[in-house]
């Protein structure tokens, strides 16, 4: 797969180039990985930030807040969904088991804190889309104070999350599921800051009309 994608990249470079059209194409690119790089300097994890957002940039033109917060909120949802995922494989293995004990109880606990993490980061997202088609203060302030409030819940559910497997000393399971979990605190985080800048040129932009 990752041999086909890159073999079908080289042709798009090819056409473009051929067509005179890669050097514009490329400089968006940079464009947007620059204005990625500027934007993550705001966040809690910049370096995680860039990690995970500078991708979109070299197959997309990122360049207003809007597209960054959608983007970002994006991202966060799937790194909960994906750590979803391998909680419940996890948990269905440890109730297969003999020895459930703390661990399953702890897994169980945990899945349901990231699935409310899912849920509301999907919302978050839907009510981006409404935040971004309103221009009266009134309705932005609503729009915006929804997507604060889920976006939090989902930052704090993952946070409580990690409250299930206190400790230093861990296995393998345990260092994982926190490694992904703490990925997903990590990335809403930055989701949040970003999301808060877009919020900001909103309400500006409202201010300024007559």
């Amino acid at each position: 797969m990752a041999q086909l994608s890159l073999y079908l990249l080289v042709i798009m470079v090819s056409f473009f180039y051929n067509s005179g059209l890669a050097e514009p194409a490329f400089a968006r690119h940079s464009q947007s990985n620059g204005y990625i790089k500027d934007s993550c300097r705001i966040t809690r994890y910049p370096s995680l930030c860039l990690q995970c957002l500078s991708g979109y940039g070299n197959s997309t033109t990122i360049q207003s807040p809007e597209q960054l917060a959608q983007v970002a909120l994006s991202v966060s949802l799937y790194r909960a969904q994906y750590t979803r995922a391998y909680m419940l494989k996890v948990a269905k293995e440890l109730e297969s088991s003999k020895a459930k004990g703390y661990y399953y109880q702890a897994v169980k606990d945990c899945l349901a804190e990231i699935n409310d993490s899912v849920d509301q980061l999907s919302q978050s997202i839907r009510e981006l889309r409404r935040l971004g088609q309103e221009t009266v203060a009134n309705d932005i302030f609503w729009h915006v104070s929804n997507v604060e409030t889920w976006v939090s819940a989902a930052l704090t559910d993952a946070s409580t999350c990690l409250d299930e497997f206190p400790g230093h000393n861990m296995g393998k399971l345990k260092a994982t599921i926190k490694g992904k979990v703490l990925n997903v605190a990590q990335v809403t985080s930055n989701a949040l800051a970003l999301f808060h800048r877009y919020a900001a040129t909103k309400y500006r932009a409202a201010n300024k009309k007559p």
